[in-house]
């Protein structure tokens, strides 16, 4: 793709060595299901996060899913979730019967404020669904979270989805990864995630026994690995061998990828400088590794169409959960609805150049000057 070709938002990017995972895989004249491939991913998502268990499945939601099962969560019970985040958050218990309960967010990170969450707390709440937006922490510092969870008994669940590759500082010895500080973290691998396996999710933990139940949940409730022996309810969500060599592909290359990203972003920074009409949210990159560019835009929708016929892509951020026809419930949530109405995402694809980057800064400039 050329500087002067029209630049999507966003789209992934697999390339030459994905193609050699998947060519070797097939010379084993394999089965295709989850099998050692599989493993192996897990075992590098483990490793790389830190946590002593990864369990992949096969997407995001589902995974979220999984882990509200695993920690108890059903029919009548509450969940604690942000009003700004991806559907899928809410949706994944609405699944199981269980109510989606919404809380505004922090205007300058858009993570669950956690005095609201404290707030909203009821004897049917089962759990909080922290979402860390674009791989940031809340502002109060995780631990807040920590001991909200350890004062009430109620377990954390980390909606980690677009936070690979981003960590917390929180004062101990070692960093934590984005996912680690819950009783379950959720990642997601679907197209425009910093890694893809087109659709995938995986739930990590350090509990030995979420982990094994996590692992029969995905598998039919099956008592071992083959077998048609079923000591508990389970469903089929496991992963695939070639979804698997396309994730040992590119987590060989997150490293790079991580470096590149934050480097966008201080791209972007640099060039939309004194840029009144538009503002990046900011991100602390020695912790950050941001997943997509996000900002508010005066004129959003004005300015997505003044760079549509420029040949730049853009999306709207996610509108208030509350107010979308799925929901429809009565709420005031301002920072959700803000974003709902003025937040806009630049293209924040891997592949994008350092000339792309200043020429959308300038069209964004030119758009603001006019």
């Amino acid at each position: 793709m050329s500087d002067t070709d029209f630049i999507p938002q966003m789209r992934p990017l697999f390339g030459a060595d994905e193609r050699a995972e998947l060519l070797s895989y097939l010379d084993e004249d394999g089965f295709f299901t989850e099998f050692k491939r599989t493993e192996a991913f897990e075992a590098e998502i483990a490793r790389y996060t830190g946590a002593r268990h990864c369990v992949v499945v096969n997407n995001g939601t589902v995974s979220l899913t999984l882990a509200a099962v695993a920690l108890g969560i059903g029919p009548g019970d509450e969940v604690i979730c942000p009003d700004y985040t991806m559907i899928a958050t809410p949706n994944s218990v609405q699944m199981l019967g269980a109510r989606p309960v919404f809380v505004d967010v922090e205007p300058d990170t858009l993570v669950m404020d956690v005095a609201l969450a404290e707030r909203a707390i009821t004897p049917r709440t089962k759990a909080i669904m922290l979402v860390s937006a674009n791989g940031r922490a809340p502002r109060a510092g995780i631990a807040a979270f920590e001991a909200l969870s350890q004062r009430t008994g109620i377990p954390l669940i980390e909606d980690a989805a677009q936070s690979l590759g981003s960590w917390y500082d929180d004062g101990r010895t070692e960093r934590r990864h984005v996912g680690r500080a819950g009783r379950i973290g959720s990642f997601s691998f679907s197209a425009p995630k910093i890694i893809s396996t087109g659709q995938g999710g995986a739930l990590i933990t350090d509990d030995d026994a979420l982990a094994a139940r996590l692992r029969k949940l995905k598998d039919f409730g099956r008592s071992g690995g083959g077998n048609d022996v079923h000591d508990s309810i389970g469903w089929n969500f496991k992963f695939t061998e070639l979804q698997a060599c396309v994730g040992l592909a590119q987590m060989r290359q997150l490293p790079d990828r991580v470096v590149r990203k934050k480097a966008i972003w201080r791209r972007y920074a640099e060039g939309l400088a004194g840029v009144s009409g538009y503002r990046l949210f900011d991100h602390d990159l020695s912790l950050c590794t941001p997943w997509f560019i996000d900002g508010v835009a005066e004129r959003r929708d004005e300015l997505a169409a003044h760079l549509k016929a420029r040949g730049i892509g853009t999306r709207t951020m996610y509108p208030p959960i509350h107010r979308q026809k799925a929901y429809d419930l009565p709420g005031d949530h301002p920072v959700a609805e803000r974003i709902g109405r003025d937040g806009l995402w630049l293209p924040s694809m891997i592949q994008l150049t350092d000339a792309q980057i200043d020429r959308i800064c300038g069209e964004i400039a030119a758009f603001y000057a006019a």
